[in-house]
C-alpha cells in the first residue's frame, strides 16, 4: 500500500514538471525551423552596353505572419549559372514592402509610380530619409559575399494582418539595376555612369542635367547605353535576379528589430534653438570623390565623408553593414562619446569567377555584436564615416549604413539565452523557472522523508541504481 502511495506522488510530482516545465520556457528553431525559399525576377534583357533598371511589382515571396531571416541575390543566366561582374554590373538591386489597394491591377512591370498613388501604400523602414531608401533589403555588386542573416532569437516582422489597413493587402516590390559592361570602352566609367560615356543630356524624366553632374544615377537610367569598343560583338541574353528568402513562422518568442538605413549625403543640420522648424533627412543618396592632388603620394590618397545625425529611437544594435562601391574602403558609425558601434570593410575580388572579380567589391564586413553589448540611445548624437580612396576620380558613389536594432533588451537576470544539444535557442524566465523548481524540491523532499519513515516502519530497503 506504501508503494502504491510512494508511485502515485512520483506520478503527481512529474505530471507538476511537464507541466510547468513547457511554460517557463519557449523554444525557437534555430536551424530546423528555417524555411527557404528560392525565386526568380521576371527576365530583363541586356546586350553589350545596355542598361536595364525596372521596378517588378508583386514579386513571389513568402506569405503568412513570418519572421524574415534572411535575403541573399544575384545575377544568373538562363541556365541558372551566376554572371560575373565584369559582364554584368549589379548596381544595385532592393526589395521594397508596400500595401496594395484589393480589386486594382498593375502591371507586373511598371514605371517607378513614386508611392504616392491611394492605390499604393509604401511601408517604410524605420529609417530617418525621406523621400528614399525605403527598402528592407538592398545590396550592389558585394550581393554575393555579404551575410545578410538575422541571428536568433530576432526576427525581422512582415505579414502581421493587424498592419495591413482595411481593402488592402501586402505585397512586394523589386528594383533591379544592371549595367552590361562587356566590350565597354571604359569600364569602370561605365559602372560609375559617367555620363559622357553614356551621351545623355536628359535624365529619364526629360530634365536638363547640370554640366557639373559629371556621372551618377541620372545618366545610366533604363534603356540608356554605354559606349561599347568600335567592332565589338556581343549577343543579346536574358538574365534573372535569383533570391532567395530565408524565413519562420512568427510566435511570441522571436524579438523583433527595425530597419535603419543611413545615408552620409544626408543635408539635415541640427536646428538651432531660435527655430521653430523641423530639419528634414534629405538623402541625396550618391556623391562625387574628386581625386587627389598630384603631389600626393597615392598612398595617401584618402576622401572622407562625415555626417552627425541624431537616432530616433533606442534599442540593442543586432546587425550593421555598409553599402559603397569601387574605390570604397569602409565606413563606420561612432556613438556620441566616440564608441565604434560598427565598422564595415569592403572585400576586393581578386580572379575572374563568380564572387571573386577582380577590382570590384564583392562584399562587406558585417557586424554581429553579443546582444546587449552594443546600444544606441534615443535621440543619441551618431557620426556616420564613408572612406574612399581618391587615387582617381570615381562618380554616383553611394555611403550607406544598414542597421538592425532590437527594443533594449530585460535586465541580466529576467531572461536567460542558452542552446541545448538540439540546436534550439531556449529562453528561460527565470522567475517561473525558479518557483517552479522550488515547489517541486518541496515535493520530492516530502516523498523522500515519506518514504525513509515508511523504511523505519515496515523494514523497507530500498536499491538506488
Amino acid at each position: 500500500m506504501s508503494r502504491c502511495s510512494d508511485y502515485q506522488l512520483l506520478s503527481f510530482v512529474l505530471l507538476l514538471l511537464i507541466t510547468i516545465h513547457p511554460s517557463s520556457q519557449s523554444r525557437v528553431r534555430e536551424e530546423n525551423g528555417v524555411k527557404s525559399a528560392v525565386f526568380l525576377s521576371p527576365k530583363f534583357v541586356l546586350e553589350p552596353g545596355s542598361v536595364s533598371n525596372k521596378f517588378y511589382y508583386d514579386i513571389d515571396f513568402p506569405k503568412g505572419h513570418i519572421a524574415l531571416k534572411s535575403f541573399d541575390a544575384e545575377v544568373v543566366d538562363e541556365a541558372g549559372n551566376s554572371v560575373p561582374l565584369h559582364e554584368t554590373y549589379l548596381h544595385h538591386w532592393v526589395v521594397v514592402r508596400y500595401y496594395h489597394r484589393q480589386g486594382v491591377d498593375v502591371a507586373k512591370y511598371h514605371g517607378n509610380l513614386g508611392f504616392h498613388k491611394s492605390n499604393f501604400i509604401i511601408k517604410r523602414n524605420s529609417g530617418i530619409c525621406e523621400g528614399g531608401l525605403s527598402q528592407y533589403f538592398g545590396l550592389g555588386s558585394e550581393t554575393r559575399k555579404t551575410m545578410s542573416y538575422v541571428p536568433d532569437p530576432y526576427g525581422i516582422e512582415v505579414g502581421n494582418p493587424v498592419e495591413v489597413p482595411p481593402g488592402y493587402e501586402e505585397r512586394w516590390l523589386l528594383n533591379v539595376h544592371a549595367i552590361d559592361t562587356r566590350g565597354a570602352e571604359d569600364r569602370l566609367g561605365c559602372t560609375e555612369c559617367r555620363c559622357d560615356l553614356y551621351n545623355v543630356t536628359k535624365d529619364e524624366y526629360d530634365r536638363d542635367i547640370e554640366p557639373d553632374y559629371i556621372g551618377g544615377l541620372r545618366c545610366c537610367y533604363d534603356e540608356t547605353r554605354c559606349r561599347v569598343k568600335d567592332g565589338f560583338q556581343g549577343s543579346r541574353r536574358s538574365l534573372y535576379l535569383k533570391y532567395t528568402v530565408k524565413y519562420i513562422d512568427w510566435d511570441a518568442s522571436i524579438l523583433p528589430v527595425k530597419i535603419y538605413i543611413l545615408d552620409v549625403t544626408d543635408t539635415w543640420k541640427r536646428p538651432g534653438k531660435s527655430t521653430a522648424t523641423v530639419a528634414r533627412h534629405h538623402c541625396l543618396i550618391e556623391y562625387l570623390v574628386e581625386s587627389c592632388s598630384a603631389s600626393v603620394a597615392n598612398a595617401d590618397c584618402s576622401h572622407t565623408k562625415k555626417i552627425t545625425v541624431t537616432f530616433p529611437s533606442g534599442g540593442d544594435i543586432i546587425y550593421g553593414v555598409a553599402h559603397q562601391h569601387t574605390g570604397g574602403t569602409g565606413m563606420a558609425l561612432h556613438g556620441e562619446d566616440g564608441r565604434v558601434i560598427c565598422s564595415s570593410l569592403p572585400i576586393y575580388g581578386e580572379g575572374m569567377e563568380p564572387g571573386n572579380e577582380a577590382g570590384y567589391i564583392v562584399g562587406m564586413s558585417s557586424c554581429y555584436p553579443r546582444p546587449g553589448s552594443i546600444k544606441i540611445s534615443e535621440g543619441e548624437t551618431v557620426t556616420l564615416l564613408s572612406n574612399y580612396s581618391n587615387a582617381q576620380r570615381h562618380t554616383g558613389v553611394m555611403g550607406l549604413f544598414y542597421l538592425l536594432v532590437a527594443e533594449p533588451s530585460p535586465k541580466p537576470n529576467s531572461i536567460l539565452h542558452s542552446t541545448d544539444g538540439t540546436g534550439e535557442i531556449i529562453i528561460l524566465h527565470n522567475a517561473v523557472g525558479a518557483l517552479a523548481v522550488f515547489g517541486i524540491a518541496l515535493i520530492v523532499g516530502a516523498v523522500v522523508i515519506y518514504r525513509r519513515r515508511n523504511q523505519r516502519e515496515e523494514g523497507y530497503e530500498s536499491i538506488l541504481m
